[in-house]
Parts: structure tokens; C-alpha cells; sequence
């Protein structure tokens, strides 16, 4: 008898301490993704009128991403980041093509985790996207209409989903909301691995007071990027307070580039940026990035390896020990071993951006499109030089039949398109057309 139980005792402690590794190895993800903020709004990356001391901490203790891109409009950067894919392939090629993204032919990252152990949320923006985030697998969610709420004054502020019930704003701030319910579902999964897609109001238009303007204030945008900075510090105490820090890897990152009305005020270094958000130039694309995880990431590093935003899945699945979607084309390549220290074991050479009908490759140092047009990026991303056709320039030369090659492999013109401007307004422009030949009926 004692034998036996001498045994148990063995097996049962075994098993905490096999839980507790498992645990450990596998951290929790909290992905921050920010609205229409662009390099020039962030101040460790040269922001010439903004600071953002809590976001700069983060770099300051981990790595600071110089070369990633996202797709210069929302959605189709949403889409990506959530299922590893090209948008030819999913066919999100702009805001108005979400509804071709089904829970039956795309799997999200929240479906790829929960077979590894996590439970998951997604917190805020999900507009652009298909359904709700509970049929792509998200366990918990809170999501609000359209882009850029933040009070019950708004058409879109009125009111929020909960995990499918409508709830009312009333007098509250819709960003305060948001972290209120990230921090009870961290509260409540703190002893299993978790991740959360956290996608901030903060910077999109409408640009309103919050509630630490100054009632004299003429700024309301600094403001507005001061709160998103204090959000982003009260989830970092939070953490610490929990003893959560050492196995949380935060994420923090711009979904494109600055949005037009606050594009020329955000010089970086003194210097303005080439293009913003909707653009197929360097601005509208390139994006602030930073993975802090503490005892982990390596502090104060910048990374100038490029990426862009299929990344993200391949990366989070090797962390967590998860298998990736069988049957598909993932196109993302995975930085897990950089977020550890070490070196990628394959760096990207190229980079693939796509908005509605237009698309590039992108290397280092030059950029092909869809019509052959090819640029010189030595001067970027303030600097873009278009090469005349038949230069003889044999380094130019030599690029174009590289990217030639990535565009020809690829093939984006055979996959799913979304035949305007990727901007949703040609989409919305025929639904209405749709809509009166219904009535004319």
C-alpha cells in the first residue's frame, strides 16, 4: 500500500510539474493593433510632434521592427494578419470584399491556437471583417460598429457587442470599455495560456476629445495618441502586477499607414515619409512595430530584417506549439527564433503589398508593380525613384528580373481581386444599385 501511494504521489506531481512546464513554454499573446498610425506618430521612431513614452518602453525593453508591412488600408491588413494569407488568396483586397472570407474555406489564428491549449478574445475593430468573431473561433469578443468609436455621441459609439449581446455605451468611453474587459478576461484565463487581438479605436476619425483633454484643448489628435499611449502603460502595469510580464509577449503595431488628415503633421526626423494610408507608396504601408517579452526578446535591439503582416500567424503558431491549417497556402514566414534572441533562420527577401487592383514586390532597396514600373527604395521610406524604362543600370537590371520572378510565382492576377480601389466604395457604390433595382421590383 505504501508503495502505491508512494506511486501516486509521484505521477500526481509529475503531472503539476509537466503542466506547469507546458504552461511556461507556452506564452500568452496579446496582439495591440492601433488604427491609422503610421511611423510618424510614434516618438521612438523619429516622431518629430507626438511622444509616446509607455509605447517607446516597450521598444526600449524589446525589439523595434524598421521594415514592416502592412496593406495600406484596414481590412485587407486584418484579414492577413488573422489567417497567414496573401489577400489574392482570401480575396480581401480591400474593405469592400470581406464577405469572400468564410469560416469554411479561411482558418483564423483563434482556431489554430485552441487545439495548443489557448482560450482567446478579440477586442474592438472588426468591421471591415465577416460575421463575428465568434465564428472564426474567438471564444470571447467584444467588438463595437465601424471604425473610430470612442463616445455614445456618435452613430457608431451608441452601442457594443458582447459575445453577441448588444450592450449601450451610455456615458462611458468606448477605449476605457475596451481595457476594462481586457483585463477581467486576462483576470479570469491567467492560469492558461491566452491570446487576445486588441484592436484599438485609437488613432481612426473621428477625432475626438478624451478624457484627459484639457477643456481648452486645440489638439484633440496628440490627445488621442497621449491616450492610446496610457492604455497601452495600464495594460503593461496590469500585467506586472499579475506576475504576468515574463510569459506575455506583446505585440504593438500600426494596421497602415497615417491616415491623409494627420499625414502633414507627422514628419519623421523632419522629414515626411513618402505616401499615407490608401496610398501604394512607402506611407501607406510601413508601419511601426515593436515585441516586448520580458527575460525573452533581446532589449533595445532594431530589427531591419523585413516582413509584413502574413507573418504574424506562422510566428504565433510556432510559439505556441500549434499546427498550421492544413490544405492551404500559408504565405506568412515565421520570426519566432528572432523574438528569442537568436537569428531567423531564413530572412524574408521580399515583402508583398496589394490594395484592390494594384499590387507590388518589394525588396530591400527596390520595388516592382503590377504595370513593370520599378522603383529605387535606397531612399526610403521618405524617397521612392521611379527607373526609366530600359535603364541600363545593371544593379536595377538584376532587381527586376528578381521581383519579376516573386510577381510571376505568385500570380495575383489569377486569384481573387476586388475590381475597384480596394477603398469598399465601389462595393458599397454597386450594393445600392443592387438595393434600388430591389425596390424598383
Amino acid at each position: 500500500m505504501k508503495s502505491f501511494l508512494t506511486v501516486f504521489v509521484f505521477l500526481f506531481l509529475t503531472a503539476l510539474r509537466s503542466g506547469a512546464a507546458d504552461k511556461a513554454a507556452k506564452p500568452n499573446i496579446i496582439y495591440i493593433l492601433a488604427d491609422d498610425l503610421g511611423f510618424g506618430n510614434v516618438s521612438c521612431y523619429g516622431a518629430d510632434n507626438f511622444k509616446t513614452p509607455r509605447i517607446d518602453a516597450l521598444a526600449k525593453g524589446g525589439i523595434r521592427f524598421q521594415h514592416c508591412f502592412a496593406q495600406p488600408l484596414c481590412g485587407p491588413s486584418r484579414a492577413q494578419i488573422l489567417t497567414g494569407r496573401y489577400a489574392f488568396r482570401t480575396g480581401m483586397t480591400g474593405n469592400g470584399s470581406g464577405s469572400l472570407i468564410k469560416p469554411e474555406n479561411e482558418t483564423m489564428l483563434p482556431k489554430v491556437l485552441k487545439p495548443a491549449g489557448y482560450v482567446s478574445a478579440q477586442i474592438g475593430k472588426w468591421s471591415q471583417l465577416p460575421l463575428q468573431p465568434g465564428d472564426f473561433g474567438f471564444d470571447e469578443y467584444l467588438r463595437f460598429p465601424g471604425s473610430g468609436a470612442y463616445w455614445s455621441s456618435q452613430a457608431r459609439g451608441k452601442t457594443y457587442s458582447l459575445s453577441g449581446q448588444e450592450k449601450k455605451l451610455g456615458d462611458k468611453y468606448m477605449p476605457d470599455v475596451m481595457h476594462d474587459f481586457l483585463i477581467d478576461f486576462i483576470k479570469r484565463h491567467r492560469d492558461q495560456p491566452f491570446y487576445v487581438h486588441y484592436a484599438m479605436s485609437h488613432v481612426h476619425g473621428e477625432i475626438l476629445r478624451t478624457p484627459d483633454s484639457k477643456p481648452d484643448s486645440k489638439d484633440f489628435y496628440s490627445d488621442n495618441i497621449a491616450y492610446m499611449d496610457k492604455l497601452v502603460g495600464k495594460l503593461v502595469d496590469e500585467l506586472d502586477r499579475l506576475k504576468l510580464r515574463e510569459n506575455t509577449l506583446l505585440i504593438f503595431v500600426g494596421d497602415n499607414g497615417t491616415a491623409k488628415g494627420a499625414f502633414e503633421r507627422s514628419p519623421v526626423n523632419g522629414k515626411m515619409i513618402s505616401g499615407h494610408k490608401g496610398q501604394m507608396l512607402e506611407g501607406g504601408s510601413l508601419v511601426p512595430m515593436i515585441a516586448n517579452w520580458p527575460g525573452t526578446t533581446p532589449s533595445g535591439k532594431v530589427s531591419q530584417e523585413l516582413m509584413d503582416f502574413s507573418d504574424y500567424l506562422p510566428t504565433f503558431a510556432e510559439l505556441a506549439g500549434a499546427n498550421l491549417p492544413k490544405n492551404v497556402t500559408i504565405d506568412g514566414h515565421s520570426f519566432a527564433s528572432q523574438l528569442r534572441g537568436g537569428k531567423e533562420a531564413k530572412p524574408r527577401d521580399w515583402i508583398f503589398v496589394e490594395l484592390g487592383k494594384h499590387w507590388y514586390v518589394r525588396e530591400m532597396n527596390w520595388k516592382l508593380n503590377e504595370v513593370g514600373e520599378l522603383f529605387d527604395m535606397h531612399g526610403a521610406p521618405f524617397e521612392e525613384k521611379l527607373v526609366a524604362v530600359g535603364s541600363e543600370n545593371a544593379e536595377a537590371k538584376s532587381a527586376r528580373a528578381r521581383l519579376q520572378k516573386v510577381l510571376d510565382e505568385l500570380n495575383p492576377a489569377a486569384g481573387k481581386r476586388d475590381t475597384g480601389d480596394g477603398s469598399g466604395k465601389s462595393a458599397k457604390k454597386a450594393k445600392r444599385a443592387r438595393q434600388s433595382a430591389d425596390v424598383a421590383k
